[in-house]
């Protein structure tokens, strides 16, 4: 009979544990009482089909797009100031003339400027693509609807976000095109008339306009949308990452015991095109 004798630790595996257990005591203190950590483990460790590529990553790419634009806008926001009155030492508008003090005076201001003015056309484009991989894999199918449904809301308020701020710089091309985009507002039925007067704050565009434009710019839409991402993350992580159409894999699902799919074929994956009869995904 053999017996097994367990060394004494070096001096320098001993600090090492110390280390380690000086490290981890704040997270295993928050995961204790919160249940976060685990929560962000189940988040961000996931099965997903071996055979998905980089198409799969454009929604995150335009997440990540709108973190860019939040971060920037927050900098701006410290530096712009929403008035369409007249600057007496300049005799331009003092919205205008804040954004002209951002671009050429504020330390690395043209920088944060340009990454937030550049960075929202980035996520619209990032939106339209993401949507476009949804559609032709069929992520948008049962039990997928709802997740389609926030998506276009998601895309919508995008659009009504770049709306509204494409006004705030206060200068030519924003009063025109801001004038152009409330006409066509105004037309719509019903609606349209009263529709067309709240987004003026008034008969005409003015100071009202651009101080309603900017509180909808910087509050109303921005929290809309973190909220529906928010909801459409919880929808993905609880249904899982959706299959390419050729995949036979669960869509980001854990495997049953006997190896079969836990729910039926198309459910949360799409059927094999080349099934083979008695099999899963299989014609019976």
């Amino acid at each position: 009979m053999t017996t097994t004798y367990k060394r004494k630790p070096t001096k320098s595996e001993l600090r090492r544990q110390q280390m380690e257990t000086a490290i981890m005591y704040p997270v295993d203190w928050l995961e204790e009482r919160s249940g976060l950590v685990g929560g962000l483990r189940y988040f961000l460790f996931r099965n997903v089909p071996a055979d998905v590529n980089w198409m799969q990553t454009l929604g995150s790419a335009a997440l990540t797009a709108f973190l860019v634009q939040t971060i920037t806008g927050v900098i701006l926001a410290m530096y712009y100031t929403p008035s369409a009155q007249t600057d007496p030492a300049t005799g331009q508008p003092v919205a205008w003339e804040s954004i002209r003090h951002i671009t050429d005076e504020v330390t690395m201001g043209w920088l944060v400027r340009g990454m937030h003015r550049w960075g929202a056309s980035v996520f619209i484009i990032l939106m339209f693509l993401h949507m476009g991989r949804v559609f032709l894999f069929g992520a948008y199918k049962y039990p997928r609807e709802l997740n389609w449904i926030i998506g276009v809301l998601i895309l919508v308020s995008g659009m009504m976000e770049g709306f509204t701020g494409y006004l705030l710089p206060w200068d030519q091309t924003a009063y025109w095109a801001s004038v152009v985009g409330i006409n066509l507002n105004g037309t719509a039925p019903f609606l349209g008339p009263w529709l067309a007067q709240f987004l003026r704050g008034g008969q005409e565009i003015g100071g009202e306009t651009l101080t309603r434009f900017y509180s909808m710019h910087m509050l109303l839409i921005p929290g809309a949308i973190i909220g529906l991402i928010g909801l459409h993350l919880y929808l993905v992580i609880r249904l899982g990452v959706t299959s390419p159409p050729w995949s036979r894999e669960a869509a980001g699902m854990e495997p049953s015991e006997n190896g079969r799919p836990p729910l039926r074929p198309g459910l949360t994956r799409a059927v094999p095109r080349n099934g083979i009869a008695g099999q899963p995904g299989g014609q019976k």
